[in-house]
């Protein structure tokens, strides 16, 4: 809370609450709101995060809107527009005068939010059908499938349980209640230099991001190119992992460039970039609510050998004629990893998945929680499942 005011939340983004909410009904129901972010008091960094986040806002998405001061205000909006002024008095004071106009959509006592799970099974070479599932915030409530009920499973991770909803029946779009305050937990964050971002207008760097929902959390790697954490009893354990270009002998140390192509709660999607010699690579990184895995698919300009493996050797069972890979044994922290692809592959000796004369190489990489004595929902073959039945998810507001 800044001084003597309030708190407003679009999204994950935060703003000084404004004395004036304007609203108005008729054909649709709108509030506008209007207020100043301004360095001091807050430091120049915190006010351009703010303003640059004010100006990514997404206007196709579903936004929780709460107040500090006005809570009966807190409600659900479409962004129908936002502008900002930012002006500087070099070494002294700057300001980011704002105006936002909400269509609100209602309160969570007024709509459920439904999401729209579309499209089929990844396509895949192991004639598999895959796992529909899906994973609300946590604090959700009023799960809902119609005549059939889906199984459920709880993940706890760095953000308290969440409940996961499994075998989701065919043809449907669940519906579930939430309240606003309880909307943003759970979620799927990309931070850059430690503070997270909103939309996917930004100016983001190649280093020094975090992808994380909680469950999995994705950083540049130290020793290797991606650093996979897992959140299992209590805290978070590291894996590093390998991406190649060329075969095994030249994995990537570092990106060029980075840009967000999806970035709400439920999913973000994170492209990489590396320049080769001749051509690039691309690398998307996908995370989802509430899953073990992350995805990665990537792309080079010509065709070459493509890996995804643990940048140190760990014994490993290759299922590679069933789609994944799994350690042989639990590891210090009582886990197992796990990786595979939609498509076919040969097992890597470190543990991973490698492709060759190829364009293009799909894969997952997650963990098995409690290894031998993993859970239903968290077996390597489950997450194998998981992955090829996860759908996109667009979620709308609907009326009770």
């Amino acid at each position: 809370m800044q001084g003597d005011y309030g708190d407003l939340k679009v999204g994950r983004l935060l703003l000084r609450e404004t004395f004036k909410a304007a609203e108005s009904s008729g054909d649709s129901r709108s509030i506008d709101l209007e207020g100043q972010e301004s360095s001091p008091p807050l430091t120049r960094g915190e006010l351009v995060w703010r303003h640059d986040n004010l100006c990514a806002l997404d206007t196709g998405c579903v936004h929780p809107i709460t107040f500090t001061d006005k809570p009966e205000r807190n409600t659900y909006a479409f962004v129908a527009s936002v502008s900002a002024e930012y002006t500087e008095w070099r070494n002294d004071i700057v300001t980011s005068d704002w105006k936002l106009s909400l269509n609100r959509l209602g309160t969570d006592t007024e709509i459920d939010l439904q999401s729209r799970l579309t499209g089929v099974a990844r396509v895949n070479d192991f004639s598999l059908p895959g796992e529909r599932w899906h994973a609300p915030p946590i604090g959700h409530y009023g799960y809902q499938t119609g005549n059939s009920n889906p199984t459920t499973m709880t993940r706890t991770g760095a953000d308290g349980a969440m409940t996961v909803y499994r075998s989701i029946p065919p043809a449907t779009s669940p519906r579930w209640g939430c309240e606003p305050t309880d909307y943003l937990n759970g979620r799927v964050k990309l931070t850059s230099a430690g503070a997270e971002l909103c939309g996917t207008d930004q100016r983001l760097s190649p280093t020094g991001w975090a992808l994380t929902n909680g469950l999995v959390n994705v950083t540049p790697g130290a020793s290797g190119t991606l650093d996979v954490q897992a959140y299992t009893g209590g805290a978070w354990h590291s894996k590093e992992w390998n991406i190649s270009a060329a075969g095994s002998a030249s994995s990537i140390t570092g990106w060029d460039g980075a840009t967000l192509l999806r970035n709400d709660c439920e999913h973000i999607i994170l492209r990489l970039t590396k320049g080769l010699n001749p051509g690039r690579a691309t690398l998307d990184l996908a995370l989802r609510r509430g899953s073990r895995t992350v995805e990665g698919y990537l792309q080079t300009s010509t065709s070459n050998t493509l890996a995804a493996y643990r940048s140190t050797l760990e014994t490993n069972t290759s299922a590679a004629a069933s789609g994944y890979v799994v350690a042989t044994s639990n590891d210090a922290d009582g886990n197992r990893f796990a990786c595979g692809s939609a498509r076919t592959f040969t097992a890597h000796p470190n543990g991973g998945v490698q492709k060759t004369a190829t364009t293009s190489l799909d894969f997952w990489i997650g963990v098995v929680a409690g290894g031998a004595s993993a859970a239903s929902g968290d077996a390597a073959s489950d997450l194998r499942n998981q992955y090829i039945g996860a759908l996109p998810e667009t979620i709308y507001a609907v009326r009770r």
